[in-house]
């Protein structure tokens, strides 16, 4: 099998995985299952930050969410320590999902252990590459999900959640933001953000 027989399986057995979201959105009238239109805009968002992206890369970035709905929050006490246990569970999560799933498409120990190195985040800061992962998954979030989630909280939280936002950002994900359609609300909550 050619290396890009493999990388088309492997990512297609993610979409299929993630096809089965109970969950849905709507996309240009279709609806989708939530966490299969995430994975393709994950690697939408990656394609166009780094464009000559490695293969591990293009893999983590779209089994970055893989079988999310199947760790509820709800589980979790509904406090900053049980949005961080939740959030840790479903690193562990993805990673044990894409881990099997590689395997089978022909993939060796060390593209799979990157792969699982940066669904867990590891190294964060200090690796480049699970920088921008982290980069892109917060790219994301502002072009597809802010408007939502602003919809849904005081201007106060937004901005704080924007804060956060840009302080997980590398420097060229930041200025990345200014390619981004957002609402002239948006943007006056990262000037703030920026400021504080």
């Amino acid at each position: 099998m050619t290396d890009e027989a493999r990388f088309k399986n492997a990512m297609n057995a993610f979409d299929q995985y993630n096809s089965e979201d109970p969950n849905k959105e709507i996309e240009d009238k279709e609806e989708i299952p939530k966490e299969l239109l995430y994975a393709q805009r994950m690697t939408k968002q990656l394609l166009k930050y780094i464009p000559d992206s490695p293969d591990y890369l293009q893999l983590a970035a779209r089994s970055q969410h893989i079988g999310r709905w199947e760790i509820a929050r709800a589980n979790y006490p509904m406090d900053k320590k049980g949005y961080f246990q939740w959030r840790n569970k479903l690193k562990e999560h993805h990673a044990a999902i894409a881990e099997p799933i590689l395997k089978g498409c022909g993939y060796d120990e060390l593209t799979i252990e990157k792969v699982k190195f940066l669904l867990l985040k590891k190294e964060l800061t200090n690796n480049p590459d699970t920088q921008a992962l982290e980069d892109v998954i917060c790219l994301v979030f502002l072009e597809y999900y802010i408007d939502e989630f602003a919809a849904k909280h005081n201007d106060e939280k937004v901005i704080d959640i924007l804060r956060k936002t840009i302080k997980k950002m590398s420097e060229k994900a930041i200025h990345s933001v200014a390619e981004i359609p957002l609402s002239d609300k948006i943007k006056s909550m990262i000037d703030e953000a920026v400021k504080s």
